[in-house]
């Protein structure tokens, strides 16, 4: 008998088929929809972005890690030093972003990956909190208050003018359409370029280094230089999230920029009680933490409290997040990278 390995199901054609119509709904949005629904969906896509690939480090790579707001901070300050310090238009300081959070991923590298499991999550934090006070140091783009993107660099932000002369919109307007189709872009190729990843054999690897380092070491596995792979796509991931997070605030700080709790904290929580170790979870988790946040941010410090007990309940009852038990009593998967084997079917 022979064998064949099968990573789809039967109706992989229609989800991918509803998904691209899903997509090109969000892309068409700005020409129907208003403004603050913009906003709103612009903050879940960078969101589920910085989800995604914390998932992909922790949830596939096994890599916890406390410190992904140095990478959102990076991404900022890129951003803002391109477009003050050398008058590169703010969606090109993107680029600048992603290289700012690959140097600091380099970089940090060398201090974390001497630790394991605990030590090197608090690694992370502590790195994370050199980055922002040294960032708190470049008096260049605001030092310890922080500062604005300039108002012509806002004004010329490439795609602006044209989205003025199509739909109409004012000038600040324009910009938040230019803003949530770089976000729906970047999330679009997170998405995609983490499903792609989980079904190549390196995602296999990543799996097996997860699931049984020493059985991986065994047959030959390099899972140093794998997982720092992963912790660096997760850190540029995040660093040009962060730029586009700020490039749309239009003013950046080393407290807001290096948030724990906003880039670190609340994206723990969007994977676990979506489901970590899958690309549907964060998904699951982005939409119930924007409902959650639209109703309860008025209630304060009862609104963290109230997220802290949800987390809690869903790790006692569903250790495998929402998607997790959903999956496992339907055994329906968006995106699936299980990997099974199937019979088959004779030659004649």
């Amino acid at each position: 008998m022979r064998y064949r390995v099968q990573t789809g199901h039967g109706s992989s054609w229609v989800v991918a088929l509803v998904v691209l119509v899903i997509v090109i709904v969000f892309a068409a949005l700005p020409f129907f929809g208003s403004r603050s629904l913009m906003q709103d969906l612009f903050f879940v896509f960078t969101m589920l972005t910085l989800a995604q690939f914390w998932n992909l480090l922790a949830g596939y790579g096994g890599l916890v890690s406390v410190g992904q707001q140095m990478f959102v901070g990076a991404g900022a300050y890129g951003v803002f030093a391109a477009a003050i310090l050398w008058g590169i238009n703010p969606v090109a300081g993107l680029a600048v972003s992603a290289l700012a959070a690959l140097v600091l991923a380099l970089v940090s590298a060398v201090f974390v990956f001497r630790l394991n499991d605990a030590y090197f999550a608090i690694g992370t934090w502590v790195v994370a909190e050199v980055a922002r006070l040294s960032f708190a140091q470049w008096k260049a783009v605001g030092g310890g208050t922080g500062t604005s993107l300039p108002r012509e660099a806002r004004r010329n932000m490439w795609g602006t003018e044209w989205v003025e002369e199509v739909t109409g919109l004012r000038a600040a307007a324009a910009m938040d359409v230019v803003s949530y189709w770089l976000a729906l872009g970047l999330v679009v190729a997170t998405i995609g370029g983490i499903y792609w990843l989980m079904r190549r054999r390196t995602g296999l690897a990543l799996a097996a280094m997860r699931d049984n380092p020493q059985a991986a070491a065994s047959v030959g596995l390099d899972a140093r230089r794998i997982k720092l792979a992963v912790y660096v796509i997760s850190a540029v991931g995040a660093g040009i999230a962060g730029g586009m997070i700020f490039m749309q605030n239009g003013r950046v700080s080393p407290d807001s920029a290096f948030s724990v709790i906003d880039w670190t904290a609340y994206v723990i929580f969007i994977v676990v009680i979506g489901g970590i170790g899958t690309i549907e979870g964060p998904i699951i988790g982005v939409i119930i933490f924007f409902l959650l946040q639209s109703l309860l941010a008025d209630l304060g410090t009862w609104y963290l409290m109230v997220l802290g007990f949800l987390g809690i309940l869903v790790m006692l009852f569903a250790p495998r997040g929402l998607w997790g038990l959903i999956s496992g009593r339907t055994g329906f998967a968006l995106f699936p990278i299980q990997r099974r084997l199937k019979l088959k079917e004779r030659e004649d």
